[in-house]
């Protein structure tokens, strides 16, 4: 078919990128092997390689066009000149008659049966060097939208050819080291998705900025797809496990984030033009996809994934009319798909005046003085090695994008044109500000810090920070379980790579206070509040069916997101212990506490989950554990109570829990108990036959044995772990336990922080060390050498005894 000059989607396959280009083999290939499996994808066709050299050889373009393109690498062009020039040969040209004549038989085979008149067609450009792993041509050629009739299509397809030519194709070309010569362009055209009333957005089939690989990442804005990739718009976005999908019993959706959606992209009155519009109030504080249509795109991704054996960066539209969801594009992701063996590590060791937030693109930091560019005018006045600040940018911005240090944008979200580039540059970015250009003074010097989870941040001044590289082969392996402390939902994908068996430790607190942000008494009594505060958590709770709702989904998605990272290692989960102070704190929260002169010691742990004064939020912690283990399937979460003071207590939160639908035991539901407090350890076989295993909490632990308040700076030299008071607690702790044959792990700081520590634990036989990611490398091998000690004085020992025998 090398002579074929156009070409419908069911006939071409992956093999025929030199035909077709990247973009229209990745539609035909999905077309062809996809369809029974449930991925829909618009019908079409596509022009082929040899049309588009022929084309240029009928109207005799190749030498004209190459003199244009070698005074321009000789310097006696500039681009913007050159790409005009091109550009009006291929536009002054008409297409051969052999071409003309097979694309208006294609078109017309895209009727369907009893349809009226001529379908609307979206023309797309598809270059024969686009979408390889190792290359991204996206959003370099043109692509026109709701074109009708035959002659409309034989001019999107002539003005899709001169689209080759674009100063920034041209430019990235030169870049790459592709030879102009050797790049075709075919054009496909695919019946119309009339997204203009309905949805898209993009879907990457890994976690973009971190590679986390068991995920796929959607966003989703009403209207057209092109405020998204460009950034103009905040969109929607929804993460999905994909492990889970296949299981119909599953609802794995670990976070939806509701976007801005300030303006959408509709056509005018049916034309091929678009406009952007502002989205309604409701249309801003709605979600733009239902959890059934989340799921379907999610299934959609993990097919193509599965087809191509890849990660997969893809484009889906969602029809307003038939309210179906279709792919219109789908191309390997090239940024993590060569990721090694080593990855670094971001340290902001010093804050400072926050000047700009917004969403985090990558993980690293940058610092500079800031530039801040209006528009394409004025390009020219950024300096190299700065911090580019701008409203959004698009894809003519790449040749400045190449000589910034990092990037601010006031608009866009994190599969915008900014992120995407940012992301394949290496530039760590923070998109979305809002009103970064307004905020941050041209020229001051800022550091730029993407380390601190999915919000990113522009500080004031040159701060300090550091890069670790982590070499993952000279990790040791360990027979003590080596876990890991995760707080925060938003930053816990960065250390999917390191060899952890789990969590030891996710604060429910922490959840609730980032996330949710509200006092569970306040969701479970907003009758008590008064109206401002009532006014207040009615827009938080908006796009929810109700308050409660929100509480479970947000709660929820919180831990799942930290228990997808291990699965199907064990996440231990933590229950609120907040202090009646930082409850207060919360939105509705001074409602609902009381001012206690000692909260270290007070109304905290345990001792609330039964009593009237937080039971019914207790109830809501409870419904939000079982929505993770039994609707979403993320059944290696397991729970902790900290701070349980008494036999009696335990008993209580136990009858408590099966009560509200944890019971232990049931459906392999785990619930151990933090051993912080001295009781835990002069009645550890008791409280050991209550509970499936013991968290030693060093930290409490420490400041209830020597009395010492571990907040009290003047006090600090005596806040010691391995004071002989203390170290006896915890071998006592882990003797108890063992006795009664249950796991003990520790999650406090000190082996972290004093080696000799963490090799007591080991010589004493605890289970697990549960650290902060910071520390996993340094106390993974402090283990290893202790287990290895340890064994070579067994076998020392061994060979004595032999010997006196």
């Amino acid at each position: 078919m090398e002579d074929a000059l156009v070409r419908s989607f069911e006939s071409i396959r992956l093999t025929d990128v030199p035909e077709v280009g990247g973009k229209n083999a990745s539609l035909g290939e999905m077309t062809a092997a996809l369809a029974s499996a449930g991925v829909r994808v618009p019908p079409g066709f596509a022009t082929t390689a040899h049309a588009f050299r022929a084309f240029l050889a009928a109207n005799r373009l190749e030498e004209p066009m190459a003199d244009a393109l070698a005074r321009f690498r000789a310097g006696a062009a500039d681009l913007g000149e050159t790409g005009e020039h091109v550009r009006g040969l291929i536009l002054a040209a008409p297409l051969q008659p052999a071409l003309a004549d097979a694309v208006r038989a294609a078109y017309r085979a895209l009727r369907e049966p009893g349809e009226r008149g001529d379908p609307a067609v979206a023309v797309r450009s598809s270059a024969t060097a686009e979408d390889l792993p190792g290359a991204s041509f996206a959003g370099q050629q043109e692509t026109y939208l709701n074109i009708v009739g035959e002659e409309a299509v034989l001019d999107a397809v002539r003005r899709c050819f001169a689209s080759l030519y674009t100063d920034r194709a041209i430019s990235y070309r030169e870049a790459k080291g592709f030879a102009h010569e050797s790049v075709a362009l075919s054009v496909g055209v695919q019946r119309m998705v009339r997204a203009d009333t309905g949805a898209s957005g993009v879907m990457f089939t890994l976690d973009p900025d971190t590679g986390f690989p068991r995920v796929v990442a959607i966003s989703a804005a009403f209207g057209l797809g092109e405020p998204v990739v460009q950034g103009q718009v905040d969109p929607d976005r929804y993460l999905v496990f994909k492990p889970l999908l296949a299981d119909p019993a599953f609802r794995p959706i670990l976070s939806r984030e509701r976007g801005t959606k300030l303006v959408k992209m509709v056509l005018e009155g049916g034309s091929r033009r678009t406009r952007l519009v502002a989205t309604s109030p409701e249309e801003q504080a709605a979600f733009v996809l239902d959890d059934d249509e989340i799921l379907e795109l999610a299934r959609a991704g993990a097919r193509i994934e599965d087809h191509y054996g890849r990660p997969m960066d893809i484009e889906w539209a969602k029809d307003g009319e038939t309210g179906r969801i279709h792919i219109v594009q789908a191309r390997p992701e090239t940024v993590h798909a060569g990721a090694g063996a080593t990855f670094l590590v971001h340290h902001l060791e010093e804050r400072g005046e926050i000047l700009a937030e917004g969403q985090a693109v990558g993980s690293a930091i940058a610092a500079g003085p800031a530039c801040r560019v209006n528009g394409p005018e004025d390009m020219a006045t950024f300096r190299a090695g700065s911090i580019l600040v701008a409203r959004e940018t698009n894809p003519d911005w790449v040749p400045i994008m190449k000589k910034a240090r990092g990037l601010v944008t006031d608009r866009g979200g994190t599969t915008s044109h900014a992120a995407i580039v940012a992301r394949e540059l290496g530039l760590p970015a923070v998109v979305g500000t809002g009103d970064g250009t307004a905020r941050i003074p041209d020229g001051a010097a800022i550091t730029l810090s993407c380390a601190e989870g999915e919000t990113g941040r522009v500080y004031a001044g040159t701060l300090a920070h550091r890069a670790e590289t982590i070499d993952l082969a000279a990790i040791p392996e360990t027979r003590t379980r080596i876990l890991l402390n995760l707080a925060d939902p938003s930053s816990a994908f960065r250390w999917w790579r390191l060899p952890a068996q789990g969590v030891g430790l996710a604060r429910m607190e922490f959840i609730i206070s980032t996330l949710v942000k509200v006092h569970p008494m306040a969701i479970a009594h907003p009758e008590r509040l008064p109206d401002g505060t009532r006014r207040a958590l009615a827009d938080l709770v908006a796009g929810y069916p109700d308050a409660e709702s929100y509480f479970v989904a947000r709660l929820g998605e919180g831990v799942a997101r930290i228990a997808s990272v291990f699965h199907p290692h064990p996440t231990i989960v933590r229950l609120s212990d907040f202090k009646t102070n930082e409850y207060a704190r919360l939105l509705g929260g001074a409602v609902f506490e009381e001012e206690e002169a000692n909260p270290m010691l007070g109304f905290r742990g345990a001792a609330r989950y039964a009593d009237p004064r937080y039971r019914d939020g207790f109830a809501l912690e409870c419904r939000a554990l079982r929505h993770v283990r039994d609707t979403m399937g993320l059944a290696n979460v397991q729970v902790m109570v900290p701070f349980c003071r008494t036999l009696e207590e335990a008993d209580r939160v136990l009858a408590t829990m099966a009560d509200a639908g944890l019971a232990r035991g049931s459906s392999g539901l785990q619930i151990w108990v933090m051993c912080e407090l001295p009781a835990n350890v002069v009645l550890a076989e008791e409280f050991a036959t209550r509970f499936d295993g013991f968290s030693i909490g060093s930290n409490d632990l420490t400041q209830l044995v020597l009395g010492v308040d571990r907040d009290n700076a003047g006090l600090a030299a005596l806040f010691d772990e391995r004071d002989p008071a203390v170290t006896a607690m915890i071998l006592a702790a882990i003797e108890g336990g063992h006795r009664k044959g249950i796991p003990v792990g520790i999650c406090g700081q000190a082996p972290s922080d004093h080696p000799d520590f963490a090799r007591m634990l080991v010589a004493a036989g605890i289970d697990s060390l549960s650290l902060n990611p910071d520390s996993f490398v340094k106390v993974a091998r402090i283990v290893a050498a202790a287990e290895s000690a340890l064994a070579g004085a067994a076998d020392a020992g061994g060979t004595a005894r032999s010997r006196a025998a």
